[in-house]
């Protein structure tokens, strides 16, 4: 245990169980919305907020979020009014937000090359106090509104026309779904990394559905598989010097893989015992005579 003895890791080990729980807590309603590569987009638009808190000597997280929420909103409203054009903004936003963020932290004179990678693919050594502060006051209001509308957010996930009709506020409550995966992105990026931070929010989802059927349970074997993978992957990162973002990413797909070898005999044993029930209680209701026996030929 003597990987708790420094104070960066203690550091790195609380910001990684805070990723793991916000990132599949907020995926599991992209997944459903089909909305898989949301955070991807959501972290090329978050390097602008990054660039400019170089620039501007002002906290990166926090610009980061500020830019990553503006984008996830005009995200939003390019998917709802977009038409046939639509594609094309999202593309221009997406690869804009990245060139902005690679020029700004150019001509800041406190970032480099050097920085920004940390930010993209994560780095356990750079996350400081006030990182931890950050990041733990937007995981609390990512789990504040995943858990706490989880009913409102899984029926416009579902069915956004039924749930318009049941009336509820669809274009808020999607509005702030999306302003939600913002703020997850930049709580991950210190562990995961901005380009890498959208297969957390997806492939523990991804792993939890291939074992449970009902929304509750996949919601906590989803949390449960992220904090899992952040802990692994942070750990091994300290002892093998291996970057953290990519073993975390990693693991997470070795834990889907291994789920869906186990779930495949599971699914074809119980469809088996349905046959075999079915079969069973067919056996048991006596035959009806038909109406054709009764006629004489």
């Amino acid at each position: 245990m003597d990987f708790l003895e420094p104070a960066f890791m203690q550091r790195a080990l609380l910001a990684a169980v805070l990723v793991g729980i916000t990132a599949p807590a907020v995926g599991i309603y992209l997944v459903q919305r089909r909305q898989a590569l949301m955070g991807d987009g959501i972290g090329h638009v978050a390097m602008t907020g990054v660039g400019l808190g170089f620039l501007l000597n002002s906290s990166p997280v926090w610009m980061a979020t500020l830019v990553a929420v503006a984008g996830s909103v005009a995200m939003e409203l390019i998917r709802t009014y977009g038409k046939t054009r639509g594609d094309l903004a999202l593309a221009l936003l997406f690869y804009g937000g990245m060139a902005g963020g690679v020029l700004l932290t150019s001509l800041s004179s406190t970032g480099s090359n050097a920085n920004l990678t940390s930010y993209l693919f994560g780095s356990l050594s750079t996350v400081s106090s006030s990182d931890v502060t950050t990041i733990g006051i937007l995981a609390a209001f990512v789990v504040l509104v995943t858990v706490g509308l989880r009913k409102q957010l899984f029926a416009v996930s579902q069915d956004e026309e039924f749930a318009r009709v049941t009336g509820l506020p669809v274009r808020a409550l999607n509005l702030l779904v999306a302003v939600t995966a913002a703020v997850t992105v930049t709580v991950a990026m210190r562990v995961v990394g901005l380009l890498l931070v959208s297969a957390l929010m997806v492939v523990p989802v991804a792993a939890a559905q291939q074992l449970s059927k009902s929304f509750r349970a996949t919601f906590v074997l989803a949390v449960a598989t992220g904090v899992t993978v952040t802990l692994a992957g942070t750990v091994t990162s300290y002892y093998q010097d291996v970057p953290p973002g990519a073993t975390i990413v990693l693991y997470a797909i070795g834990i889907f893989i291994a789920l869906t070898l186990l779930a495949t005999p599971l699914a074809k044993r119980r469809a088996r015992a349905a046959e075999a029930a079915t079969r069973s209680c067919d056996a048991t209701v006596p035959a009806t005579r038909r109406p054709a026996d009764d006629v004489k030929v």
